[in-house]
């Protein structure tokens, strides 16, 4: 197996450890994301503020108040049994899910490889999903 020589490390055991996520509000899309993912919003880190995730990925909140935010998407592997949950905390807050990612089936929510899925819009406009079951990749 290759080797990085600059630290050792097989090239596969390469993984995202966190990305930032541009927000006009930080502490809003931030709070509202752990909320629907039943997690905690971290201390802040200098202009980042953290949302850490279940496999050592963090979400790093960046409020970026000079230009419009580029909407993007993020998509999340949950357990089955929390899937429902966060459906209703969804319908608490508001939110409309969808089937879809454009967004043209609201209310419902996909079965895709035997698992169950929907897509959102957090505050700051990023596209999010949810699934119980990874995408097939060929």
């Amino acid at each position: 197996m290759p080797h990085d020589q600059q630290y050792g490390l097989p090239i596969s055991a390469v993984q995202l450890n966190h990305t930032a996520v541009y927000a006009q509000d930080r502490e809003l899309s931030a709070e509202f994301i752990a909320a629907i993912l039943g997690l905690q919003v971290g201390d802040p880190i200098g202009p980042f503020l953290p949302v850490d995730l279940g496999n050592g990925v963090t979400l790093d909140y960046y409020e970026k108040c000079d230009e419009p935010v580029q909407s993007q998407h993020y998509a999340f592997l949950v357990p089955d049994e929390q899937f429902d949950d966060m459906i209703a905390r969804l319908e608490a807050v508001g939110v409309t899910y969808y089937a879809d990612p454009s967004h043209t089936e609201p209310g419902r929510i996909n079965r895709l490889f035997g698992g169950c899925g929907a897509y959102f819009d957090d505050p700051a406009g990023h596209n999010m999903e949810i699934m119980t079951r990874p995408y097939v990749r060929p």
